[in-house]
Formats: C-alpha cells, structure tokens, sequence
C-alpha cells in the first residue's frame, strides 16, 4: 500500500529537513508532499531540488488548506499529514501499511507519540486509545496528528476534507464529524512519532486555544454541563486501558546536530505528563 505524506510548509527550514529525513528512511512506498506557502527563511534556497519531496509552492489560506492541497495531489492509498517539527519513527510506516492490510474494516488509527525537545531529548508521550465523542466536543482532541493514518477513500470519496477556515483547529472539528458518523477507529499501540517542542508550536498559540474553546461551545449544553464527568470517564478508562504505564525503552531520531543519521535515545524513566 502506497502512502501519501503531505507537509505545510512555512518559514520552518531547519525542521523540515528533519522531518524529510524522517520519511524518506521508512523504506516503504511513498511520496512526501510539501506545501510551502512562500518561505522567506532559506526553505526555498534548497527545498526545490531536493528530490525527496515532491515541492508545490502557493500561497495558502493556512495549515489546513495546505494539507487538503496536498492530499489533492496525492495518490497513495494511505493518507497522512506530518508538520515540520515532527518526525516518524524508524519503521513506522511499514507497520502502518501491515496493520492496513490485516484489518481491511478500519480505516483511521493512531499511535503513541514521543514529545521531544530541541535537541531530541525525551520530555514525555502520550499513548493513544480511539478518541471519544463527547469527550472530544467538550474537552479537547485526545490524539495527535503526528501518528494519525487513514485511507485516502475518507479524503477522496467520503469529503472528510479540513475546514481552512479554522486556521489552528480543524482537525478537532475534522475528527468530531468523523467520530459522529462512527467511522471505523482503532489504537496501533506503538510509538509512531516524535512532536518535537520547538516554543513555536501552532498548538499552544492563542488562536488555537480560541479556536477549540468556540468547538467546545457547540457541544449540546448536556454535554457541556456533564465535562466533569467526561474527563473522569476518559481518565479511567485510560487507566485501565494502561495508558499512564510504559517501561523503559529507547528511540531514534533525526537532530539538527546529526540531520543525516538518527541519534538514539534512552529512555530509563518514561512519564506520560511534561517534566514540571
């Protein structure tokens, strides 16, 4: 199964050769997309001629009208979109696609997350289960789109497009509409990729808290009068789904001061919360 990686690209050039990295060591069927919206940093001095993407630049109305631009221009079977901060890890893909191939019925999965500093070091990760519906409207987005695959059918046949209108948080709203018409999910229970926090995370920005605060609002007021209850159900059955204990182990990724080859991590005393 052939995958399509769609980046939006903007003004992130030391990063995104990491991320390119990143993608082109899977050893899998691919094609990296990367939608640049006009850099201005030197992204454009080198990204044309490397053949390791295929480049489109364009102005955009934002993150996710560049992914849906992206994903136009794809033809893998398989979907993804990984921002410039954020890498794969080794393998990934080949897992994907033999999960892909083993369960026919499902059509979007996750796996866990390892959050990174600047220079790659472990900070902490996030273990996914198949997002909730309610808990998604009222709380916020409980998987990252990092290590989020889907099948390229979602896009092209069904419409689950992003909506450019929401500049930070489409991809809540994005997920919402597929968690209501309950399209198929499922948990990979493997690490996929490192969320490297770089302090200039789209994430964490005002707009995106505005954006996720107005998604939060359009929940039925039940719903929105019962969070309490919902985070407790969330957090329970992360608990008992083991989501809170990991052992050691270890990971390999691109940095700035090793871009040509992985540098290995280990991790002794894993924890699923940012240091204090």
């Amino acid at each position: 199964m052939r995958f399509s990686i769609v980046t939006p690209s903007f003004r992130a050039s030391e990063w995104l050769k990491l991320c390119l990295a990143s993608v082109a060591d899977q050893g899998v069927d691919s094609e990296h997309i990367v939608q640049d919206a006009g850099s201005d940093d030197g992204t454009l001095d080198w990204l044309p001629t490397d053949g390791r993407a295929r480049v489109f630049v364009e102005k955009d109305r934002g993150m996710y009208d560049a992914v849906n631009r992206g994903f136009d221009r794809a033809a893998g079977e398989l979907f993804a979109y990984l921002n410039c901060d954020e890498q794969y890890l080794p393998g990934t893909l080949r897992q994907v696609s033999e999960f892909f191939s083993s369960h026919p019925d499902i059509d979007v999965v996750f796996g866990d997350v390892i959050m990174a500093g600047v220079a790659g070091e472990y900070l902490f990760h996030r273990k996914m289960q198949t997002p909730l519906l309610y808990h998604t409207w009222t709380c916020h987005l409980s998987t990252l789109s990092c290590a989020t695959f889907f099948r390229a059918s979602l896009f092209r046949e069904q419409g689950y497009r992003f909506d450019p209108a929401f500049r930070d948080g489409s991809d809540g709203r994005w997920m919402l509409r597929m968690l209501q018409d309950r399209v198929p999910m499922a948990a990979l229970g493997f690490f996929g990729a490192v969320f490297t926090q770089t302090g200039a995370n789209m994430s964490a920005g005002a707009n995106a808290i505005r954006e996720n605060r107005e998604l939060r609002r359009s929940a039925p007021r039940w719903a929105r009068w019962a969070a309490p209850a919902i985070v407790a159900h969330h957090r329970l059955r992360r608990w008992l789904g083991g989501m809170y204990s990991t052992a050691p182990f270890a990971y390999e990724l691109h940095t700035r001061s090793s871009a040509g080859r992985r540098r290995r991590f280990e991790v002794a005393r894993p924890r699923f919360q940012p240091p204090a």
